[in-house]
């Protein structure tokens, strides 16, 4: 799928735990810092999006590679990232991989820094064109697959 990675999209294993407050709590394995809760599993789990995508800013401020999933056991839910912010994960690790600052991205692609901190922040709407170019510049080609 993409840059040659074994799985087709990010899908984290979620512990799901009933807590003493009669709510549910979620932690993830692989993503230490993303911790939720809801009233009921569908809301603890819906909750534990946001969450996951909120360590997963503080991955990118930090500039530290974003793990990746683990296999998920039998039965155990899971909470799969959309597709776009994938595709930031994936375009943030391979720069840290590469040791490409933005900056020294923002030049290659011949934008301003506020264009790459979009480009970069897993909530912004990016355009996909924008985050194609920016792979291209890493040596790397995004692919998409539907499974």
């Amino acid at each position: 799928m993409f840059l040659g990675e074994s799985t087709t999209m990010l899908s984290y294993p979620v512990n799901l735990e009933p807590d003493t407050n009669n709510t549910y709590l979620v932690t993830f394995p692989d993503i230490p810092e993303a911790l939720s809760v809801g009233d009921d599993e569908d809301e603890a789990l819906l909750n534990a999006l946001d969450a996951l995508e909120t360590a997963i800013e503080a991955y990118f401020d930090e500039k530290r590679e974003v793990p990746m999933p683990s296999k998920a056991k039998q039965g155990q839910p899971v909470v799969t990232l959309p597709a776009l912010v994938v595709s930031k994960v994936l375009l943030q690790n391979e720069m840290i991989r590469q040791g490409v600052r933005k900056s020294e991205l923002a030049r290659r692609l011949n934008v301003h820094m506020p264009q790459v901190d979009r480009l970069l922040d897993p909530r912004h709407s990016s355009k996909i064109e924008a985050i194609e170019a920016a792979f291209r510049t890493l040596g790397k080609r995004l692919k998409i697959s539907i499974a």
